[in-house]
């Protein structure tokens, strides 16, 4: 294409090149040309006067359910959420049916996202075959293939020295592993966290012992391998204060939380509402505060989504029945802007940096900057748009959120993929 596209009088925030403030930028042929220069003539003009112009958001932990679940989701239905929701990149977990531990999903996957067209999606592999945790799947293949990460999220690896071959293989390919930190025979047949909560409502808990001691395992086979871990979902005050010493000994450990997770408590439960049922399952107060700290101080690199959808009638079941999961990515960013941005836990660079430019970084993928040169991902929001979370409203085929009914702040104005507007 042969376009080129002013966004203009936006405040341009990019901590990549350590940029806050009112500007211009330039967009060509679907790169970012130049910043802070006046529109030329014949240029397609966006006015994003009073808007938050950020590096395009990633969503690094989404679930799109296709191959084998197009009834919660499809990838169609996914990627178009996630646009709407203000990401222009999101990478797909592989707890797929068929899961994603051949070439022929990794592709299948990639050719389903380009039919799209609407955001970017990476895809992430197995770490063993038909994620049960006892052989290898064919990583070199599946990374040859596109692949960017493995993980087995949803069915954590137990088996000790199967993740350590893991990291080593890895290692060799420079890719992230990306770690569901959960031992199951301490949580199984749980509902919720286990506490003063899950006590009184008579339902079986899931210690945060459970994550603790998950965590610590992974964090000491990735100091032994020297392979990169990334720990998804974290919620408890021991995984967060785990992953903060980790750090301090130069252990190369990256962390994510969700927004559900720093906003949300077990007692939101005695509803019974099922919407509220997660895996890492909402905690109480004190681990929710522990991942604020966390977030604010650097030992959570990331904020994602988890976006898990599950068909009305799923989550209609009994509490112990329902599946675990939400879905997140349509109110991932105004939740963030309301209980984070408005309250000054976090300023407008932290956004950026936890939701665009270090998911890029973890997943080595060339987005999350704003430079000249780079990709016209762009996610324009308007922070004080506010409006109330309905059920119909979602553009994703499941709506299992525990923020229906909520008013939030601030939402995707605009948002460019390429260089081309999808929203």
């Amino acid at each position: 294409m042969d376009t080129t596209l002013s966004i203009i009088n936006g405040r341009i925030v990019d901590p990549s090149q350590q940029f806050d403030r009112i500007a211009n930028l330039r967009i060509h042929d679907g790169k970012i040309v130049a910043i802070d220069s006046p529109s030329g003539d014949g240029d397609e003009v966006f006015d994003a006067a009073g808007k938050i112009v950020l590096p395009g958001l990633i969503d690094m932990h989404v679930h799109l359910r296709e191959p084998g679940n197009e009834e919660n989701e499809t990838i169609e239905t996914g990627t178009k959420a996630a646009i709407h929701g203000g990401f222009t990149t999101i990478a797909c977990c592989p707890n797929t049916m068929p899961p994603v531990d051949s070439q022929a999903t990794v592709e299948f996957i990639q050719q389903q996202a380009a039919r799209s067209k609407h955001c970017n999606v990476y895809v992430i592999c197995c770490i063993s075959k038909n994620r049960e945790g006892k052989e290898l799947a064919e990583l070199g293949q599946l990374f040859q293939a596109g692949a960017i990460a493995c993980s087995d999220d949803g069915s954590p690896v137990e088996d000790a020295e199967l993740m350590r071959r893991a990291f080593e293989y890895c290692l060799m390919f420079d890719k992230p592993l990306l770690s569901h930190p959960e031992i199951m025979s301490l949580t199984k047949w749980g509902v919720m966290h286990e506490g003063m909560v899950s006590l009184l409502l008579g339902l079986r808990g899931m210690p945060v012992a459970a994550e603790d001691v998950a965590v610590a395992q992974d964090i000491t086979l990735a100091e032994i391998t020297g392979g990169r871990l990334h720990v998804m979902h974290v919620s408890s005050e021991g995984a967060v204060s785990a992953i903060r010493r980790a750090k301090q000994r130069g252990i190369q450990v990256t962390a994510e939380v969700t927004p559900h997770h720093l906003t949300l408590t077990d007692e939101t439960l005695r509803t019974f509402d099922s919407n509220f049922k997660m895996n890492p399952p909402l905690r109480s107060q004190e681990h929710v505060e522990a991942c604020i700290e966390g977030l604010r101080d650097g030992t959570i690199d990331v904020i994602a989504s988890d976006h898990a959808p599950h068909t009305v009638e799923k989550k209609m079941r009994e509490l112990d029945q329902a599946p675990f999961g939400i879905i997140g990515l349509e109110t991932s960013l105004p939740v963030v802007i309301t209980k984070l941005v408005r309250p000054g836990i976090l300023d407008w660079s932290a956004v950026a940096q936890k939701m665009s430019l270090n998911p890029a970084k973890i997943l080595g993928i060339p987005k999350g900057t704003l430079a000249i040169g780079a990709d016209a991902d762009i996610t324009v929001v308007d922070p004080d748009a506010k409006w109330t979370v309905a059920a119909n409203d979602f553009y994703s085929k499941s709506k299992n959120s525990p923020y229906i009914g909520w008013e939030l702040f601030g939402r995707a104005a605009a948002v460019f993929v390429g260089g081309v507007r999808r929203v």
